[in-house]
């Protein structure tokens, strides 16, 4: 227990130092770079003031988590055995190819200089194949079986082959989700502390024995949020892209699979769901309806600001949702 607490604490600590320093300099360099966010005329129009406000900031605390995610990794090898170390690595290596996509994705934006990047179909199949061997990883090294603990019960169903189909559809969804959720200024970064936060108690004092490599995870979640929230909060001074909100989507479905129970991320997660879900609701009451909206603009979190709500009141409403469902999800485990 002592050993998984001061792993936790030095690597949530020395993530958020790595990730406000490294930002601090990051920031000028994407602007010299004229690397700014282009803003879509269908967006809210008070976002226009954003144009031109510098992205891809996640590189900064990718960069944090790269560093002290390697010594996490050693220490994990040296005292819990290479099999603790396993679950972690391939975790972080998951993160960080999401990551790589979401800078594909951006960079295609500064290319075409617009707010579109890969296709939808492109940016899928890579996380596709992505979730594919991370999954195949998992497995590999005995981290996960094909049985499905169902929440709020003792019960574990084999799916078998099945078990793949979900587990790649939740896998790739998160990642999908967590990307729509970074929307407005520190949303994602918001919601996603405080899952992390949720991610270290469960590791720290949900089980018999501490989870170090589930700890580990968090503490680069709380790490990376927090010490990008310095310069991300309202009005922020750097978005962090796909490459951010993608690689954050990995770590967090990532953790979801280390903790034994997949399924807890639906929870937990509560606003990636009903952020996709706002959206998915809205292109297809659009369709059968002829044009009608079912909400003012879709991810909701837009809808919000149109019936006047500020981005700092939506912040702050969608984190209080997020824990008091991961307190939820809590007697779920």
């Amino acid at each position: 227990m002592k050993d998984a607490v001061i792993l936790f604490s030095f690597t949530a600590v020395l993530t958020f130092l790595i990730t406000v320093l490294t930002s601090r300099k990051l920031i000028p360099y994407l602007k010299s770079k004229k690397m700014g966010q282009h803003i879509l005329e269908i967006g809210p129009r008070w976002h226009k003031n954003k144009e031109g406000t510098p992205t891809m900031g996640g590189v900064a605390f990718i960069a944090g988590s790269i560093i002290c995610g390697t010594a996490c990794a050693v220490f994990l090898g040296i005292r819990y055995g290479a099999a603790s170390a396993a679950g972690f690595v391939a975790t972080l290596a998951y993160a960080l190819a999401c990551g790589l996509i979401g800078v594909a994705d951006d960079l295609q934006k500064f290319t075409k200089k617009e707010n579109e990047g890969l296709t939808a179909a492109q940016k899928y199949l890579l996380q596709l194949v992505a979730s594919g061997a991370y999954l195949f990883a998992l497995v590999r090294a005995g981290v996960v079986t094909t049985e499905l603990a169902v929440p709020f019960t003792d019960i574990t169903v084999d799916l078998g082959i099945f078990y793949y189909i979900v587990a790649l559809l939740l896998l790739t969804g998160i990642n999908n989700s967590v990307n729509l959720t970074d929307g407005i200024d520190g949303l994602a970064s918001g919601v996603t502390f405080v899952v992390g936060v949720f991610f270290a108690l469960v590791a720290l004092l949900g089980a018999a024995s501490p989870s170090p490599e589930l700890a580990s995870v968090a503490a680069l979640l709380i790490g990376s949020t927090l010490g990008f929230l310095v310069y991300n909060f309202y009005p922020a001074r750097v978005f962090m892209g796909d490459t951010g909100s993608l690689f954050l989507g990995g770590l967090v479905v990532g953790a979801a699979f280390l903790c034994g129970s997949p399924l807890v991320i639906v929870l937990c997660g509560i606003i990636y769901i009903v952020e996709s879900a706002s959206v998915i609701l809205q292109v297809r009451y659009f369709k059968l309806t002829h044009g009608k909206r079912l909400f003012l603009m879709s991810p909701i979190h837009h809808h919000f600001e149109k019936k006047g709500w500020s981005e700092v009141k939506i912040v702050s409403v969608f984190s209080i949702v997020t824990a008091l469902f991961c307190a939820l999800a809590w007697f779920a485990l």
